[in-house]
């Protein structure tokens, strides 16, 4: 009888240890997962300030879309055409300081017109 239920004891025991060990293993994997997401997010992305006008246009061009750091903590996203905005937006030209020059025409910035835009932007 006692040994009965000392067995019965044991087996608690390890179901409990068994189900810890799972618990520990889900959240090593959630921290890890987390961590991998972190990371993907805070990479950096490609600055027009560290390359020549040239090759910030022919990013732009060949990706048709892509966000660009523009110096320091600003970036946006630049448009090779009207075909990669809402069917809402129009385009803007995009000038970028680069690494040979301030004021370099990489593409296009799409943007929301106002009514005021029909007025101002001519």
């Amino acid at each position: 009888m006692v040994s009965a239920g000392i067995q019965r004891l044991r087996n608690h025991h390890s179901n409990a240890v068994a189900w810890e060990e799972g618990v520990h293993r889900t959240i090593a994997v959630a921290i890890t997962t987390a961590m991998l997401t972190t990371a993907a997010v805070a990479q950096n992305r490609p600055s027009t300030t560290a390359m020549t006008c040239q090759q910030a246009a022919s990013l732009v061009y060949a990706r048709g879309a892509i966000v660009l750091g523009t110096g320091g903590y600003t970036y946006d996203r630049f448009v090779r055409d009207r075909s990669f905005c809402q069917v809402t937006e129009a385009l803007e030209s995009a000038w970028v300081p680069t690494r040979d020059t301030p004021t370099c025409f990489v593409g296009y910035r799409c943007y929301e017109p106002s009514r005021d835009d029909l007025f101002e932007k001519w």
